[in-house]
């Protein structure tokens, strides 16, 4: 790391002009909130610019209306242009919607942010001092060729052990003090989150291979053989690499039912001690396993993805290499040709129709009956009544994306929260209806929560200055998974 490197990276890598750039606060505080915060691997484009839009409202009170001047969209294509290069900007299979995810670089800079005053007023020398002992003896003992060390060490092992059960059968207890259990979490949480990031890193290898594939075959001119014979030698690469075999290893341990059960209780006793409370852990540390599912079926796509463009080239390509097909085709196209300027006497072959004639049953139309008009005469007689067109001026309509913007704002500070909570903070300007909207949003929306065995109690103000009052079942609004 000399100065001409350090200044290459400067001027190249995403994670250094992300920490450089001008609006690198909003930049990380979004960019967190909406993906590392919640553990999300990908958004589309229409709910990641919603959440943009109600971040830059709230930035915009406190910084002033000037600041931010951009819009949503503006902003997210900015961050996934190729000079930016800090979020990825794809098309998923099964949608036509563009959706984004943080690349790795990303990441990277912002676990670096956060870890500025992460460990500011706690530092765990000890708990990291004893993992470094331990790595080494296991390093050291499992590169042991020798059985007898290996049986004296055991052994050693072994009469740790029986001491200390003796110790514990005396009445010798020993505990760990509420700081070393409070280092010792904070050791785990950290390597735990750590692991989120290191999926995105191998899910990005194996995206550059499934590119390279892709470049490959579109610019191959050699036999099939030879260019399956590279490709699958580059995939063995990194199946082979350290890197792979440490994540295939890891998925194997974490998909066995058994260690998925002891980590989860071991999560539950670990949170119920009194001096890992103290510390007020993320809630979602308790399902920390299963955002690592999660992210690692993620990484498995991909390379599901991989082997899929790997069989439509053999789709594309098996009619090419059947010779004995385009003989034929050919033989028949040589006989077409000499035909049409000597035709023979006599029908040469015949067909039907000269193309094949589909109905499909949903196209054929349904019996309508015949329609008979009744035609009266009756002379119509113009009108003189002046009718009063205020009732025309008096319809009620409801806006829907407004009610949904209050109860997006009232997310982003607390999840869940009540619709009594929501119609306190934002009341009711048109009366019933609108209430009878905010019911219709919570039975569309999936992760609301209509409690029957509760009630709550709203009122409003209408046009003739009367206080109403209504009785609603609980309503409890929450953001997605």
């Amino acid at each position: 790391m000399d100065y001409d490197h350090a200044r290459y990276l400067r001027r190249n890598h995403p994670a250094w002009r992300l920490l450089t750039a001008d609006s690198a606060p909003l930049i990380v505080g979004f960019l967190h909130h909406a993906f590392i915060g919640p553990n999300v691997r990908a958004l589309g484009e229409q709910e990641l610019a919603a959440q943009l839009e109600d971040y830059l409202f709230h930035l915009r009170e406190s910084e002033g209306e000037d600041a931010f001047p951009r819009a949503a969209l503006d902003y997210l294509n900015d961050w996934a242009g190729d000079d930016r290069g800090w979020l990825r900007r794809y098309y998923p299979t099964d949608s036509d919607e563009p959706h984004y995810d943080l690349m790795p670089a990303t990441e990277k800079a912002i676990q670096w942010v956060v870890g500025l005053e992460e460990r500011v007023q706690f530092v765990g020398a000890e708990s990291r001092l004893r993992t470094v002992f331990d790595l080494l003896h296991e390093l050291v003992q499992g590169a042991e060729t020798d059985p007898q060390a290996r049986i004296d060490e055991l052994k050693r092992q072994r009469a740790e052990v029986d001491a200390q059960i003796e110790r514990i059968q005396a009445g010798e207890l020993e505990q760990m003090n509420p700081t070393r259990l409070r280092e010792r979490f904070l050791q785990a949480t950290g390597t735990a989150r750590a692991l989120l990031a290191d999926f995105r890193q191998v899910e990005q290898n194996f995206r550059e291979l499934d590119r390279a594939v892709r470049e490959r075959i579109a610019t191959w001119s050699g036999g099939r053989g030879e260019l399956l014979e590279e490709v699958f030698g580059e995939q063995d690469v990194i199946a082979e690499s350290d890197q792979g075999r440490s994540f295939r290893a890891f998925w194997d341990f974490l998909m066995s039912p058994a260690r998925q059960e002891e980590l989860t209780e071991l999560l539950e006793r670990a949170l119920s001690l009194e001096p890992v409370a103290e510390l007020e852990p993320d809630p979602r540390v308790r399902r920390i396993h299963y955002d690592w599912l999660e992210a690692g079926e993620t990484t498995q796509r991909t390379v599901a993805r991989l082997s899929q463009q790997l069989r439509r080239y053999l789709d594309d390509q098996a009619w090419l290499e059947n010779r004995r097909i385009m003989d034929l085709i050919r033989d028949i196209e040589q006989h077409a040709v000499a035909l049409r300027e000597s035709p023979p006497s006599g029908d040469v072959m015949a067909l039907d129709e000269p193309s094949p004639t589909v109905e499909l049953p949903m196209e054929r139309p349904l019996f309508t009956p015949p329609v008979k008009p009744d035609i009266r005469d009756q002379v119509l007689v113009e009108g003189d009544e002046d009718i009063d067109p205020e009732a025309l001026f008096e319809q009620v309509y409801v806006d829907r994306e407004r009610l949904r913007g209050h109860i997006r704002r009232a997310l982003n500070r607390h999840s869940p929260v009540s619709l009594a909570a929501v119609i306190r903070e934002h009341p009711l300007e048109q009366g019933l209806a609108e209430l009878v909207t905010y019911l219709a949003l919570a039975s569309e929306d999936p992760d609301s929560v209509i409690e029957d065995s509760q009630t709550d109690h709203v009122e409003w103000i209408d046009a003739d200055d009367v206080i109403r009052r209504a009785a609603v079942p609980r309503v409890l609004f929450s953001r997605g998974a």
